[in-house]
């Protein structure tokens, strides 16, 4: 039987790492269900069982004392292998988490000690806390990353490449695919007559780098108006000057704002409602990770327009025409302009990301991780 815990950010926590861990962990159950999954959560979360995994709050964010993970592996008798779901702005710049799996592995509390980065510091960052935590990543026993970029930069700063994994972030298939539109509209909340025409759609958390002014940029650029075009903009804002750019952007064409932290299965939702979703994503300096909405958008088969950042390397990667160089929102627009003309051709040639959704499905990235964890577990006895 095989034990596992996951130190990590946890659902009802506002967090995209938080989905991220519900998902794998919730996967891999259902592939593995002998399997036994602690999740040392922060204090966001209550203690709780539920399907997929036993809930232990033991860390409070930002704080960097991570003892109180060393005391709920006691309690639980310790586990085969600790994961820790990275992300800076969870555990800091310290190496406190680290120090305290590595005690963890020294105190026969764990046999292996797992690191998922979900961002990758790049030295012209000059982020030099950042950077010296990468540096010690090779006293782990495996570092798993979601891209090539994020896997070639962390072993040129020195972490072992025999360590390092590249497992892709993974991809639900939309269930609401072919639902009637008008009941996804009443799960949401939203009048039926209010969308008319074609719907674009943005969500996710609602930050500067989401590129709300390229898009308004963009669409004061076209001759689209309220009457041939929707945009949906669903997300809990986390700046609120963006307000100011959200009201512009309604002027412009018929805009619904669901100002809310949104559930997957509701990002889903508008998903499946939108004919085209748009990501005009820009990245801030110096800092490799992959977009958990790029991931939702592309497992719902619907044509895409994103940025030409790290952030959607994948993107890029398999349907490189639907990319646009960031900060260009006059760019946004003609590749907006082609897209609404040339609909049924921009759906066939996104073909090629279509099938990556269906190869990264959450299932199949489970099993990688599975498959990981007992070769640490062979190499270890």
């Amino acid at each position: 039987m095989l034990r596992l815990g996951y130190v990590s950010t946890y659902p009802p926590t506002h967090c995209g790492i938080a989905e991220y861990t519900r998902f794998l962990t919730t996967s891999l159950k259902s592939i593995y269900p002998e399997a036994e999954i602690v999740i040392f959560s922060d204090s966001g979360s209550s203690y709780r069982v539920e399907s997929n995994a036993e809930i232990r709050p033991s860390f409070e964010k930002g704080v960097g004392d991570y003892r109180g993970i060393l005391d709920e592996l006691s309690e639980v008798g310790g586990v085969d292998v600790i994961h820790v779901q990275h992300e800076y702005g969870i555990f800091g710049r310290n190496n406190a988490i680290l120090e305290t799996c590595l005690e963890a592995k020294d105190e026969k509390l764990v046999k292996a000690v797992v690191f998922t980065m979900h961002s990758v510091y790049h030295p012209l960052s000059g982020d030099l806390d950042a950077l010296n935590f990468q540096k010690r990543l090779s006293l782990v026993d495996a570092v798993i990353v979601h891209s090539y970029l994020m896997e070639f930069e962390i072993q040129h700063q020195g972490v072992d490449p025999l360590i390092i994994r590249r497992i892709p972030h993974g991809t639900l298939l939309n269930p609401y695919l072919g639902h009637p539109r008008y009941k996804l509209l009443k799960d949401l909340e939203l009048e039926d007559s209010t969308l008319k025409g074609l719907t674009l759609s943005l969500f996710g958390f609602l930050r500067r780098d989401k590129g709300l002014d390229m898009l308004l940029e963009a669409l004061r650029e076209t001759n689209y108006g309220k009457d041939s075009m929707n945009v949906i903009i669903g997300g809990e804002l986390k700046d609120r000057e963006l307000l100011e750019q959200i009201e512009d952007l309604s002027r412009k064409v018929k805009l619904t704002f669901i100002e809310r932290y949104l559930m997957s299965d509701e990002i889903l939702k508008i998903a499946s409602i939108a004919d085209i979703i748009l990501l005009p994503y820009r990245d801030k300096y110096g800092v490799y990770s992959v977009s958990g909405i790029l991931h939702l958008s592309m497992g719902s088969f619907k044509p895409l327009i994103g940025s030409r950042v790290p952030r959607l390397i994948e993107l890029y990667q398999f349907a490189p025409r639907a990319t646009v160089p960031p900060k260009k929102p006059a760019e946004l627009a003609k590749k907006l302009k082609w897209m609404i003309e040339n609909y049924d051709y921009a759906v066939a040639y996104m073909a090629h990301l279509y099938s990556y959704a269906v190869r990264t499905q959450w299932l199949r990235m489970a099993r990688r991780h599975l498959n990981l964890y007992h070769e640490l577990l062979r190499f270890k006895s």
